[in-house]
């Protein structure tokens, strides 16, 4: 008896082949844009624009603000993720709202709003001043812009998975006498291991690639406060094409880097649960 829901095999055929052409129009064909562009006068100019100081400081800078955002967003991703998953409390449905709110939110805005607290003529900027402070227009700035806007993924990667886990787990480990930190590190932690590497994954990615929101903060200070994206911006912006290729390149490449990682961490987990 076929399916109700099989459909003609032409129909398939049809589907996946403009699904295909969809993704190597819109992914793959910019995607190998990049490289072509990068690569049309050989490796010597790309090993020249990527040596650059400006572009080193940019590249450091990325690696810097990612490395500080990334642990501090998966800490609180997953403890969001573990009260919402774990417990009903009032005021659990506007805890859930705030971690989705940078998605909802322009990272332009998200940028104006850091501008607006702690500018020089921000709520905070001239107490900051007077302390010799400098959020605004320097490291400090781009992580706080960094943070709101990959704060999210973490959290929104783990909830569905621990919500479909529910609680009886850790309430045998406590029948049993655990205490809190070992049901956590003993019970929850293994179970959602996979989900929250794929998490921190895709919020490192993301901390890497962000533009609108650092790209109010910084300044645009060369050496100082352009990050990766920021930096491609400016090359691009001075008709120096091979340089921002070069760079555009690099920053696609760690995106793949990143995606192969997630898969790869997706098909341990799934068959370490098929094992389970």
């Amino acid at each position: 008896m076929t399916p109700a829901t099989a459909e003609p095999r032409a129909i398939r055929w049809l589907l996946v082949a403009l699904a295909v052409l969809l993704l190597g129009a819109f992914l793959l064909l910019p995607l190998a844009a990049v490289f072509t562009e990068a690569l049309r006068r050989g490796w010597g100019p790309v090993v020249a624009a990527l040596a650059d100081p400006d572009a080193q400081a940019a590249i450091r800078l990325t690696l810097l603000v990612a490395a500080i955002a990334v642990p501090v967003n998966t800490l609180g991703g997953l403890a969001g993720a573990w009260c919402i998953a774990r417990f009903t409390f009032p005021g659990r449905a506007l805890l859930l709202a705030l971690i989705e709110l940078p998605f909802s939110v322009s990272p332009v805005i998200s940028g104006l709003v850091w501008v607006l607290l702690f500018g020089a003529h921000g709520w905070f900027g001239p107490w900051l001043q007077a302390h010799d402070v400098q959020i605004v227009f320097a490291v400090p700035g781009l992580v706080l812009a960094t943070l709101f806007v990959t704060f999210p993924f973490v959290a929104r990667t783990l909830i569905p998975l621990m919500q479909e886990q529910g609680r009886a787990a850790e309430e045998a480990a406590a029948t049993l006498g655990a205490s809190g930190w070992q049901s956590f590190w003993r019970v929850t932690l293994p179970q959602i291991r996979w989900a929250l590497l794929s998490g921190v994954l895709l919020c490192n990615a993301r901390a890497m690639g962000e533009f609108g929101a650092v790209s109010v903060v910084s300044g645009h200070i060369r050496g100082e406060t352009n990050t990766m994206p920021l930096h491609v911006e400016i090359l691009y912006n001075e008709y120096q094409f091979v340089g921002a290729f070069a760079v555009a390149a690099l920053l696609a490449l760690l995106a793949l880097v990143t995606l192969a990682a997630k898969a790869l961490l997706e098909r341990l987990g799934a068959r370490r649960g098929g094992m389970a």
